[in-house]
């Protein structure tokens, strides 16, 4: 079980009428490796199950390289893939369940992982996902115009077209700063809003708008490590994608349990944490039954 140092009598206390608001710790680099190597640790414990939850990305890595290749549209190949950043946070809810389970010494498994679907906040966790799909969306449509501004609507040949414009001509090299500088801005965006936003809508049920205002606090206290966990996050992202996408059914596990893990350094504990009500028992039934549980009145009716 995880323990989270911190000296309480240090932090700012909130002022009475905001008495809800989470505290901000102030971190250091060391607490971003600690962060790791408890995730490091959740993934040992459960890798078949992490795994399981991340398969879809490299899936969707390699299905989407073929779509890319096969309608010649390479020039979005890289930024659809980099894209996949934004929407980790989101994607990541359950490795944040399973991890939240193991810190509490409960079972932590994938079907228990599901559980986040029915958090009373997941309307809220829906609602910010959204929102970071949106930005994808926007990031994706934005390099496809740097592209265009560059090298106009004229499709390459092939990969090695495509390589050799980018990397050997001036306008290649305009389009790898401006890309680079474009992406770094959105992925900027992306990590203030989203850094602890997830994890605190899942532990303490935060709306939106709390979660993202939280987060941005998080980011503004604590500049230099918020800036190095973007870069690590980043440059792990890229060694997992290198063999065709395959390493992040590694390297995403290990930054969802990270990141939960970092939440728990940067957020101090509730003082006087209010008591939730308890989750409905969910009955399990054989799968037999299938048919039968859609229709629960059915069953109260024959009973």
């Amino acid at each position: 079980m995880a323990t989270y140092p911190g000296n309480v009598t240090q932090l700012a206390q909130p002022a009475p009428d905001s008495a809800a608001a989470p505290v901000i710790r102030k971190i250091g680099l060391s607490d971003l490796h600690r962060a790791l190597q408890l995730g490091w640790e959740d993934f040992k414990a459960v890798p078949s199950h992490a795994i399981m939850l991340c398969l879809i990305y490299p899936v969707l890595g390699l299905v989407l390289a073929r779509t890319v290749l096969g309608y010649s549209v390479l020039p979005l190949l890289f930024p659809l893939a980099a894209g996949f950043a934004l929407l980790g946070p989101f994607a990541a809810l359950g490795l944040y369940e399973l991890s939240r389970r193991r810190e509490r010494g409960e079972p932590a498994s994938a079907f228990d992982a599901i559980d986040v679907f029915r958090s009373p906040s997941f309307g809220a966790m829906l609602g910010l996902g959204t929102l970071l799909l949106a930005l994808f969306v926007t990031w994706v449509a934005t390099a496809q115009a740097i592209y265009v501004a560059a090298f106009g609507y004229e499709t390459a040949a092939g990969m090695p077209d495509f390589a050799g414009r980018v990397l050997t001509t001036p306008q290649g090299w305009w389009l790898i700063v401006v890309s680079c500088g474009t992406g770094f801005l959105f992925a900027l965006v992306a990590l203030c809003v989203s850094v602890v936003s997830f994890p605190l809508m899942l532990d303490r049920h935060a709306g939106v708008g709390d979660a993202m205002v939280t987060s941005l606090r998080a980011v503004a206290q604590n500049p230099v490590p918020m800036a190095a966990w973007g870069l690590i996050v980043a440059v792990l992202l890229v060694a997992g994608s290198l063999p065709l996408f395959l390493g992040l059914a590694v390297v995403v596990p290990l930054l969802g349990h990270a990141t939960w893990h970092l939440y728990r350094q940067v957020i101090a504990p509730e003082l006087n944490p209010q008591p939730l009500p308890p989750r409905q028992h969910r009955e399990r039934r054989p799968a037999a039954d299938f048919p039968a549980n859609l229709f629960p009145w059915r069953r109260k009716t024959d009973a």
